[in-house]
């Protein structure tokens, strides 16, 4: 044991937490905070699925030969988790995301802390998910949390860190206390919006990444479009009120490099399969789990349209996944594009685009 650290201050950390939503990031951090020593409430609607990690330790559909360790209580009672928690972290998807907290609304606490991990986009009035949660629950503290954290990555305790965003300090400290371990590091920040927009947008070029590897584009290419890729999306999200300076962050171009190399990155699996020639609704049947920025390009490209901000990856990958355009085609009217200034912010946009 630790000088200065006595069996009761170590007992005082250790909380009573829940975890809604039972895919392959919400096991990710159950099994996280179950390997510190807190309680973790794990919520999810199937039965099957919650008996299955009660008897086996496992959650075979998502992280199949992982054994989940520490006090992980499976549960289909979300009211009994969230009233059992001080702490809820949120890994439902966004198509469901309000409905879940909306319909259970009731349930949480005064003050309670709550931690978005959804890294998704609301198609009414375009709201990200920490405001979801701020028009359900306002009588909550919230956060996001985000970075490049791939979850099969996470699970087999490869190191890997994260940003938690939160206006309220205590909510970031009590986060990074909670999270905080020798392969899990959890930096801080206070740009929720910019933190967890680009957890959104980054899913968009992780597509493009997959596509630009199934047609063989060189490093050079690859290399071109992450970074073009980096100024749409802090373009973007600039004009709706993040700080610039959040892309430069893990949760910007880091979590961006991981979902553009990794074939780890639902994303850019479902553009991989794409660029073999696979059908859109084809490649996600094939994945089994919901890839984020399929919806997100729908919402970021009507968006984008409708504030004026210049974005050819994302009009130009829309093409290819909903009106069927060819895949060389798109590439040669990106390269044949006017050569616009490299790093956002520095020097002005010419005017033709």
């Amino acid at each position: 044991m630790p000088e200065n650290v006595t069996p009761e201050s170590d007992a005082a950390k250790m909380q009573n937490v829940a975890v809604l939503g039972g895919g392959s990031f919400g096991t990710a951090m159950a099994k996280v905070l179950g390997e510190n020593g807190h309680t973790v409430h794990f919520w999810m609607r199937d039965e099957a699925q919650v008996e299955e990690i009660r008897t086996t330790r496992m959650n075979a559909r998502y992280m199949p030969d992982i054994v989940l360790e520490g006090k992980i209580l499976p549960t289909t009672d979300l009211a009994h988790a969230v009233t059992s928690a001080d702490v809820v972290f949120v890994a439902i998807p966004s198509k469901a995301f309000r409905s879940v907290i909306r319909d259970n609304s009731g349930v949480f606490k005064d003050d309670q802390i709550v931690v978005s991990l959804t890294k998704g986009i609301e198609q009414q009035g375009f709201k990200l998910m920490s405001e979801i949660l701020l028009e359900e629950i306002p009588r909550c503290r919230t956060g996001v949390l985000s970075g490049p954290n791939l979850a099969g990555e996470i699970v087999n305790r490869e190191l890997t860190a994260t940003v938690i965003a939160a206006k309220d300090p205590a909510v970031r400290h009590t986060v990074q206390e909670l999270l905080g371990c020798d392969y899990f590091r959890v930096y801080a920040n206070v740009d929720v919006y910019g933190v967890e927009l680009a957890g959104a947008l980054k899913n968009i070029y992780a597509i493009v990444a997959g596509l630009a590897s199934a047609q063989n584009l060189g490093e050079n290419a690859k290399a071109m479009l992450i970074t073009r890729g980096l100024a749409e999306m802090s373009r973007f999200a600039v004009s709706l009120g993040a700080n610039p300076m959040t892309f430069m962050g893990l949760a910007g171009v880091g979590d961006l490099i991981a979902t553009c190399t990794s074939s780890k990155s639902r994303n850019f699996r479902v553009g991989y399969a794409v660029g073999t020639g696979k059908k859109l609704d084809e490649a996600a049947e094939e994945l089994g789990q919901v890839a984020e920025g399929i919806y997100t390009l729908k919402l970021v490209r009507d968006k984008s349209e409708a504030i004026g901000i210049h974005m050819p990856l994302v009009r130009g990958l829309y093409e290819i996944l909903y009106n069927d355009a060819p895949i060389e085609v798109v590439i040669k009217n990106l390269m044949n594009a006017v050569q616009n200034s490299d790093v956002e912010f520095i020097l002005p946009r010419t005017v033709a685009q």
